[in-house]
């Protein structure tokens, strides 16, 4: 871009205000280079470094960058051979220890899943250099003093310069201390000529011998070493020469090692003054509430509610412009101090900051052209010492204008053929829109000739603009009225300010019909242009309600979505706990009874399988069933009676109510057994039918043993089904109303020919499998008529 226009659109000035955001001298010599490009490949890899930076600011976790400065000097000295004192290489240092944070500030980013659109590629491009990083945090501070850590030879003469200062203190302190303190000058210990000396008074220096290093000036005090510390102080010198001359071979040593790296470290600290300004405009882009533009490489510029970003936000008024390919010449006409003239700076600045990667001072969604040059010709440029009138100034910028303009060029002409005669200026005004039209550039115009609004009316891509006014408080609103012509308000004003309206309407009169014609229609388009804003703002304002209302739906369905997915892996996780423990204590049952059959050699007593049968079923969870009127009518079906068959639930097994006891028990005939039952476990079953007078009746004695399992598994198939005929006679005879055929799951083939059996037998009134409890389809519950 050229010099003049950032000049003239203060382009500086933006550079000043993100200075104050800089942390680092890398990132002011940055900025120093920062300027307008015209190439969108750059411009949109900038705005994107801005778009993390401003991500990174929003989440509160801005880069990690001290304050860091600049080493083009020390860089030099490494390359002509020359070796580094303690201040660089602690400049060096840090810039390694802020690429170490900046690389684990990242992969902290990357594992909690924070996306950029740049960053993470810029990061990879820092070079780390952990060894020498820990070989310079080794060997030097902040401040450039070596460390002793930087050598064992340093840390050792270090060691005995401390004792032997120890020991001379020790001597001196005797002497301020001791009997001879008399003839000082004072009780302190000093230091002339690099060596430790006691003031003595002069008429006294022989009672401490050694030399006079210093007087004082009235010749009173004389600076002593005395003799007995003499040879002490020599062997500090010794000792301070050998330890200075081993902090050089430190600086030489840690400066070679730096030497080879220099192209890495030059790399390292330019990219961290990149990620400075980037953080830098960032925070600049929070300040100002700008925000990320489009870019439009057919150079169609749509800025919503822009502002000009050096006017205070709560006295910057925001306009939408809008240039296209239907209207590439906008003019604004308007009262002066209407604001014609920052609206055209507003627009110029923002696209200067478009292509420099910044964000602009305009609401979301905003397009911006890629132009490769903004022109302009704004204020009075009149030169005193170049004899140039105000209109020949302007001439001559617009002549260099026309010179170097091109399609893709931005024109910004201020006052258009101001300064002459208005007709002479008019007509020179269209011609320079004509010229300028030609060469299919985009142009902003501001003026006060009424020719150019027919001008723009008349003409294809040329579309009128206006500061509005407002009549009744007689001042500028500062708003731009796009497709509307400004309006002449001097009549109006004047009958305001109490001019006679004799002299009003006798202006009027003078004025032509055309014109008045032309100022009511203007009038009728700008009350239009207010009662529109004013819907779209009230549209607008309710927009904004949905949209909150619609995004706190969304987030709460989002909250819905999260909890319920959180229970119902809650719940899967209860269900497998719950299975596991049925498992378990169902593998316990099922034990217990092989042990049973281990050490009865008779067999498993009747009751204690019917026991260890019930706690099977007992391990069903049955689910909670809601109330309701169709539960309600069979529980009332389900009334027990003495004689009532019934199923006890948490056995398994069919019997014959005997008695009630209590409000809540019976007394159940369960085969040969007799037991008290919950009346929460019975079931009602279906009655069996009473015998008539004189038909005999069987009844199983105390003596039969005959179980309510018959158990075939590891059975032959003929011998199998041999016991099973066997067994339904028995049970029969015993009165069981219902047993358990237990055949195992296998290939299937016992199971089958169990169910042939049950289903060709007359006694034998249904039968199902087990409850999954029970056995599920490894065993058959058997009833019988």
């Amino acid at each position: 871009m050229n010099k003049k226009i950032l000049k003239t659109l203060e382009y500086k000035k933006i550079k000043t205000q993100i200075r104050d955001y800089l942390a680092t001298d890398l990132g002011k010599l940055e900025l120093d280079q920062l300027f307008p490009t015209s190439d969108p490949d750059l411009i949109q890899q900038q705005l994107d470094e801005t778009d993390d930076g401003v991500h990174l600011d929003r989440l509160n976790q801005p880069l990690p960058l001290p304050r860091l400065v600049a080493v083009d000097q020390p860089l030099k000295r490494l390359e002509i051979g020359a070796n580094l004192n303690g201040k660089e290489l602690a400049q060096f240092s840090q810039i390694l220890q802020t690429v170490q944070r900046i690389n684990q500030f990242f992969t902290e980013l990357e594992s909690d899943h924070v996306e950029l659109l740049t960053l993470y590629s810029l990061n990879e491009q820092l070079v780390a250099l952990p060894e020498l990083n820990q070989r310079l945090l080794q060997s030097v501070d902040a401040t450039g003093w070596l460390l002793d850590t930087a050598s064992q030879q340093l840390q050792q003469l270090r060691h005995q310069i401390e004792q032997t200062q120890a020991t001379i203190k020790t001597k001196m302190n005797g002497y301020i201390h001791g009997k001879r303190a008399k003839y000082l000058s004072d009780t302190v210990i000093t230091i002339r000529d690099d060596r430790y000396v006691i003031p003595v008074k002069a008429e006294a220096k022989q009672q401490f011998g050694g030399i006079v290093h210093d007087q004082s000036a009235s010749g009173q005090t004389l600076y002593v070493e005395p003799q007995a510390v003499v040879e002490l102080n020599n062997q500090l010198r010794f000792q301070q020469k050998a330890a200075l001359q081993e902090e050089k071979r430190i600086l030489a040593e840690l400066s070679d090692e730096l030497r080879p790296e220099g192209a890495h470290l030059a790399a390292n600290a330019t990219q961290l003054g990149h990620l400075d300004l980037i953080n830098a405009k960032a925070r600049y882009a929070r300040f100002l509430h700008a925000t990320k533009p489009k870019l439009s490489i057919r150079n169609e510029v749509h800025l919503k509610t822009a502002r000009h970003p050096l006017i205070p936000l709560d006295r910057v008024v925001g306009n939408s412009i809008e240039l296209n390919q239907d209207c590439r010449q906008l003019i604004i006409t308007g009262p002066n101090t209407g604001g014609k003239t920052i609206t055209m700076k507003t627009l110029g600045l923002l696209q200067l900051m478009a292509q420099s990667g910044l964000f602009i001072a305009a609401d979301e969604g905003s397009q911006v052209g890629v132009f490769d040059e903004v022109f302009a010709d704004i204020g009075d440029e009149q030169s005193i010492e170049q004899n140039l009138s105000t209109f020949s100034s302007h001439l001559d910028n617009i002549i260099q204008i026309l010179q170097q303009t091109t399609a893709r060029s931005l024109v910004l002409i201020d006052e258009l053929g101001a300064g002459t005669d208005p007709s002479e200026g008019a007509a020179l005004a269209m011609a320079i829109l004509d010229a300028i039209e030609r060469l299919h550039s985009t142009v902003l115009a501001t003026t006060h000739y009424p020719e150019l609004k027919a001008y723009a009316y008349n003409h294809v891509a040329t579309e009128n603009a206006s500061m509005e006014f407002d009549e009744e408080t007689l001042r500028p609103t500062y708003r731009l009225l796009m497709g509307v012509p400004g309006q002449s308000n001097a009549l109006q004003i004047a009958r305001r300010l109490g001019l006679s309206e004799q002299i009003v309407n006798q202006a009027t009169a003078y004025t032509d019909e055309t014109d008045q014609d032309l100022n009511r229609m203007i009038t009728e388009l700008t009350q239009q242009t207010r009662l529109a804003r004013e819907r779209s703002t009230q549209l607008a304002e309710k927009l904004k309600a949905t949209t909150e209302l619609q995004q706190e739906l969304q987030d709460h369905f989002g909250q819905f979505q999260a909890q319920r997915e959180q229970l119902v892996n809650q719940a899967k996780r209860e269900a497998n706990q719950l299975v596991a423990k049925t498992k378990r204590e169902a593998q316990a049952v099922i034990d217990d009874l092989h042990r049973k059959q281990r050490d009865l050699q008779g067999g498993v007593k009747e009751n204690e399988i019917i026991a260890d049968q019930g706690k099977l079923n007992a391990l069903e969870q049955q689910p909670a069933l809601r109330k309701n009127r169709v539960l309600k009518r069979s529980k009332a079906r389900q009334t027990l009676r003495v004689g009532d068959d019934v199923l006890v639930k948490n056995y398994g097994q069919q019997g014959v109510l005997l008695r009630k006891l209590g409000q809540q028990n019976w007394e159940v005939q369960l085969g040969i057994l007799k037991m008290k039952v919950a009346e929460s476990n019975l079931e009602k079953q279906g009655n069996r039918q009473q015998p008539t007078k004189g038909t005999p009746m069987v009844r199983r004695t105390k003596s039969a043993a005959v179980p309510t399992t018959l158990d075939l598994r590891g059975v032959r198939y003929d011998d199998a089904m041999h016991r099973l005929d066997q067994y339904l006679d028995a049970a029969l005879l015993a009165g069981y109303p219902t047993v358990t055929i237990v055949h195992g799951k296998g290939t299937g083939a016992l199971r089958t020919g169990v169910t042939k059996v049950l289903s060709r037998h007359r006694q034998v009134q249904k039968f199902s499998f087990a409850p999954p409890s029970a056995g599920g389809d490894g065993a058959t519950v058997v009833t019988f008529k």
